[in-house]
């Protein structure tokens, strides 16, 4: 199941939930081919090979990483490096919640002036404590995943609608997730669709601040008499 949605500040949130029968490359070509401007995702390399995109990095990626990388110690024995690194990317998150109701054009000075400082500094740490670093530890592999994402990890300042992190898709996911360990299967590629579709409703009526089950309850009364593909109501 692919999820997609439209950046925090739209006037009309949109959940978009869709099928295909894999992750593969072609699939994200299927969905997204035409589109252009910034995408922000995961580090799938899949969304590489789309054209006229360009790709931004979620930094709670890399940040979960460093926290699964922070092991029980001491609590005299002083801050580790997993922390440090966790804390690096807590700070970019801290300054980004102040940025929360600025415009685009003031978001975007407002990052560069503060958060390009504390990435600087974050990767001349990383290039210093990879070289010493296990490579198959966590540590090591959440410090090579950091550096091996930096360009794209960088790319939100570019753009001031760019977000920092994908934690609304995360977010819009997570129900699916935990619903489908109680059905388990969609039963054919035709009934996963028809979940798509409910979860896409459902989804977006509640981003928008909807009750789902009141804007479903209106859908089904006005549908029938309405030519739903123009938006056209025809009910008398």
């Amino acid at each position: 199941m692919w999820v997609m949605t439209n950046i925090k500040e739209s006037a009309h949130p949109v959940r978009l939930y869709s099928y295909a029968p894999g992750r593969g490359n072609q699939y994200a070509r299927q969905l997204l081919g035409g589109f252009t401007g910034y995408l922000c995702t995961d580090d799938y390399a899949g969304y590489n090979k789309l054209d006229k995109i360009k790709r931004c990095l979620c930094w709670a990626h890399v940040r979960r990483r460093f926290k699964e990388a922070i092991a029980v110690k001491n609590k005299s024995s002083g801050q580790t490096p997993a922390e440090t690194g966790f804390n690096y990317c807590n700070a970019l998150f801290k300054w980004e919640r102040k940025f929360e109701d600025m415009t685009p054009g003031e978001r975007k000075k407002a990052r560069l002036e503060h958060q390009r400082p504390v990435l600087d500094a974050f990767w001349l740490w990383v290039e210093e404590n990879i070289a010493k670093t296990k490579p198959k530890s966590k540590l090591g592999q959440a410090l090579a995943y950091a550096k091996h994402n930096r360009a794209y990890l960088e790319t939100y300042l570019l753009d001031g609608n760019c977000a920092i992190s994908n934690n609304i898709v995360e977010n819009s996911i997570r129900p699916f997730a935990i619903g489908r360990k109680n059905w388990l299967m969609a039963g054919s590629p035709r009934g996963a669709d028809a979940s798509a579709c409910i979860y896409s409703l459902i989804e977006t009526a509640k981003a928008n601040g909807l009750d789902p089950f009141k804007y479903l309850q209106c859908l089904l009364m006005l549908i029938p008499g309405s030519n739903f593909q123009t938006s056209e109501n025809t009910m008398n």
